[in-house]
């Protein structure tokens, strides 16, 4: 007989229940490390910033970042900097940058769950819930698995609302590690940071006693720091900017910043942009009736920490809906944020019985997952009666039989009604976010891995043969084929000719819409990519067949 084991050694379903709000850090660490390593640095995002890594590593270039050969004026280094430092230990890799990555995100959770504790510390359930809902937002998730500056931004940004918040219960903020929060975010992407943080800095008497009491105090010091803090910012970019020459401190002092806030010379769009976004981003609990009628029935007066979060994430998104260019990613940092309201108005509302209708459970989201399995179960089938005559179809579907079991499982564990709702959406929408991701590392990756042609551009390098590409470089082959040269960038056709003219045993990368045999029988080289093709063509036969039009 085997002996029975002491009932403090045997986890019960109360212990397990009560360890349940506390395992979100190791699952979300787990689930991170594998699907950070399902596939390779994703271009545009990771490949760019490696790129960046990578040619301030081969320049020994400690202060000027550098992207093609030029002073790279888009971020500061501070990211750039942690890179180096693992390099310097370990040698260049791309899995030190990944493994920072997933540091900086259970950073993050762990910071929002300090911050919502501080916030809300008569009930520790808002604390957990927030991280529980933080780790399974997908976009978040799936967006924080590039090599970027964002996450490490949002690490900054909470750090700073952090050392602010004991004002929130009429305490002292902590004004020194505000202004070295600051600092490391100026650092990370530049004086975007005093959005993101400075603004419940300055509405601060709107939901701190403290600050009500105590405004000459409050305004001075943080003042201070927010000056300190650009000094730190400072303390880089006016050495750096004196090292890149005139036209890298036209566009690092100036042009970045202004260029973004008032007329964007990228990602321009309407000042209504973010409203429709938001529920996507706020994905899966998007589709969880119970957080919409908790969100409703939030009444007024609101606690000083509720007013906290509305004087922090309404501002913000009215001042990036005011700037010109726009991006999903650059709200990131508030992420917490939206996830803190969700988990108070559910707190709020449990507590006060309103919620408890089983019509509230996820079933939109079980729907959908339902879906999704049944029409990847069924993609075999539809290939097979050539109602889908993408060349895509065919090997999406030798893959999403797995997946589409997985998707009907994950389904069924939402729509059984148990406990713990909330630890069942947030587990289901992360691994149901980690196995699209598998899902695409086994059919649309070839169309985005640069790997192949990166290394054919380091081998021509090696045989001295130039390479440039036609219209788009934005370093996608400079770390992955540890580049030792820029790749020269073609903006026309009458430069391309000029430069196979030059070069009469240069290679050119183009990525024509359309390519017909007899494209293929002169590129050396050809893939699919993001919809259309990527092609590596003799510089001088390139120029003999390009239409007047541009490819």
């Amino acid at each position: 007989m085997i002996p029975s084991r002491p009932p403090g050694h045997v986890l019960s379903r109360e212990s397990i229940a009560r360890l349940l709000p506390y395992v979100w850090l190791p699952l979300w660490g787990g689930v991170a490390l594998v699907a950070i390593f399902q596939h390779g640095p994703m271009p545009m995002y990771s490949t760019r910033t490696l790129s960046v890594a990578w040619e301030m590593w081969l320049h020994h270039s400690i202060l000027v970042p550098y992207l093609n050969g030029l002073p790279y004026s888009d971020k500061p280094p501070l990211l750039l900097w942690l890179i180096q430092l693992g390099w310097a230990v370990a040698g260049v890799n791309d899995v030190w940058p990944r493994l920072l990555e997933v540091l900086l995100g259970a950073i993050e959770l762990l910071l929002a769950w300090r911050l919502a504790r501080n916030l809300f510390p008569q009930d520790t359930r808002i604390a957990h819930a927030t991280a529980w809902i933080l780790l399974a937002f997908t976009y978040g998730f799936l967006f924080g698995l590039q090599v970027m500056y964002e996450v490490l931004m949002a690490d900054c940004v909470l750090a700073a609302l952090l050392c602010l918040a004991p004002a929130v219960h009429g305490r002292a903020p902590h004004f020194g590690g505000f202004l070295l929060a600051l600092g490391l975010g100026l650092l990370t992407k530049g004086p975007v940071v005093l959005l993101h943080a400075g603004v419940p800095w300055l509405l601060g008497p709107l939901w701190s006693e403290w600050a009500r009491q105590n405004r000459r105090k409050w305004y001075l010091h943080g003042g201070i720091c927010c000056v300190a803090a650009c000094a730190v910012l400072m303390a880089w970019a006016l050495p750096a900017a004196w090292i890149g020459g005139k036209s890298y401190q036209r566009m690092l002092l100036v042009h970045q910043t202004a260029g973004r806030v008032v007329d964007a010379f990228a990602h321009a769009h309407p000042f209504w942009w973010y409203l429709p976004l938001l529920p996507v981003l706020a994905f899966p609990f998007t589709l969880w009736p119970r957080v919409w009628v908790a969100l409703l029935r939030w009444r007024l007066p609101l606690d000083p920490g509720a007013r906290f979060l509305l004087a922090w994430l309404i501002p913000v998104l009215l001042g990036f809906s005011v700037i010109s260019g726009k991006q999903a990613y650059y709200l990131l940092p508030e992420f917490a944020g939206m996830a803190m309201v969700m988990a108070v108005a559910l707190a709020r509302a449990e507590a006060s019985g309103a919620v408890h209708s089983r019509w509230l459970s996820p079933w939109p989201l079980a729907l959908l997952l339902a879906a999704t399995g049944v029409a990847l179960l069924g993609l075999d089938r539809l290939v097979a009666r050539h109602a889908l005559s993408d060349p895509l179809y065919p090997v999406m579907a030798s893959h999403s039989p797995p997946f589409g079991v997985l998707y009907l499982l994950l389904a069924l564990v939402l729509a059984v009604p148990r406990k713990g709702e909330l630890y069942r959406v947030a587990g289901v929408g992360l691994v149901a976010a980690v196995a699209a991701n598998g899902l695409f590392s086994l059919t649309l990756w070839p169309a985005y891995d640069f790997a192949p042609v990166s290394h054919l551009v380091a081998e021509a390098q090696r045989e001295n043969r130039p390479v440039a590409s036609f219209e788009s470089n934005d370093g996608q082959y400079t770390f992955l084929g540890r580049l030792t040269r820029p790749v020269e960038q073609l903006h026309s056709t009458n430069a391309l000719q000029q430069w196979s003219g030059e070069h009469a045993n240069g290679l050119v990368i183009v990525y024509p819409k359309r390519l017909s045999e007899a494209d293929h029988s002169q590129a050396i080289y050809v893939q699919p990519f993001r919809g259309i093709s990527l092609a590596v063509w003799p510089a001088q036969a390139l120029a003999k067949a390009l239409p007047q039009e541009d490819l």
